[in-house]
C-alpha cells in the first residue's frame, strides 16, 4: 500500500483528491491538513509514504514544507498539485528535493500514477514544465526573495526588518539588490516580475 498524507487549503479540492485516490485498491489516503502547519504536524504523527500538497497554502507553503521534509531528512516522498504552471516554482520544488510535479488541470489518474511511479522512486514531472524550467535560472537568493515577497504584499522597509531580524539599512540592500538582478524600476515592479516567473 502506498500511503499518503493530502495536504491543500481548499476543502472541496482536498475532499475529490481523497475521494479519487481512496478507488485505487493500492493507495491509502491517511489523513489530510488544510494549512502547511498542520501537515507538518500530520506528516510526523502519521509517517506517509508520501505527501500530495499545493504549492500556496496558509502557514507553510508546499515548497516550505518539502525543504522542511528535506533539511530533517524524512523518509518521505513529495508530490506537488498546483494550478501554478510557472517554470520557476518547479525549479525551486526540484531544489526541494521534491519528486512530482503535476498540475491540477491535469487528467485525474495521472496522480494515481504519478504516486506509483514517486513511490517506487522515480520522477513525476509534467512534461511541458519540464522543458520551460531550465530556460530561465531564478536570479534571487533566499532572502532577497523573503524581502521581496513581504514588500510585495505592502510591508514597509522597517516591519520587513522587525519581522526578519534584520537593520533597516540591509533590507533596503537586498530590496535594491533584487530591483537590480530583475531589471526593474521599483520593488513593486520587482515582486510582479518574481511572481510571474514563480520566483516568489
Amino acid at each position: 500500500m502506498i500511503r499518503v498524507l493530502l495536504a491543500e487549503d481548499q476543502a472541496m479540492v482536498r475532499g475529490a483528491l481523497s475521494a479519487l485516490l481512496n478507488l485505487e485498491s493500492d493507495i491509502e489516503v491517511l489523513g489530510s491538513a488544510c494549512d502547511g502547519e498542520a501537515a507538518w504536524r500530520e506528516l510526523q504523527r502519521l509517517k506517509p509514504d508520501v505527501l500530495v500538497t499545493d504549492i500556496e497554502m496558509p502557514g507553510l507553503t508546499g515548497l516550505e514544507l518539502a525543504q522542511r521534509i528535506q533539511r530533517h531528512e524524512l523518509p518521505i516522498k513529495v508530490i506537488i498539485v498546483t494550478t501554478f504552471a510557472r517554470p520557476g516554482f518547479l525549479r525551486r520544488a526540484l531544489d526541494a528535493g521534491v519528486s512530482g510535479y503535476l498540475l491540477k488541470d491535469a487528467p485525474a489518474e495521472n496522480l494515481a500514477e504519478a504516486l506509483r511511479t514517486v513511490h517506487r522512486g522515480g520522477r513525476a514531472i509534467d512534461p511541458q514544465l519540464a522543458l520551460e524550467a531550465w530556460s530561465e535560472a531564478d536570479p534571487l537568493n533566499d532572502r532577497e526573495r523573503q524581502v521581496l515577497r513581504l514588500a510585495g504584499e505592502g510591508h514597509s522597509a522597517g516591519d520587513i526588518a522587525t519581522q526578519l531580524n534584520l537593520s533597516h539599512g540591509t533590507v533596503r540592500n537586498y530590496l535594491s539588490e533584487a530591483i537590480g538582478k530583475l531589471g526593474v524600476a521599483n520593488r513593486i515592479e520587482a515582486y510582479r516580475l518574481a511572481r510571474q516567473k514563480g520566483w516568489l
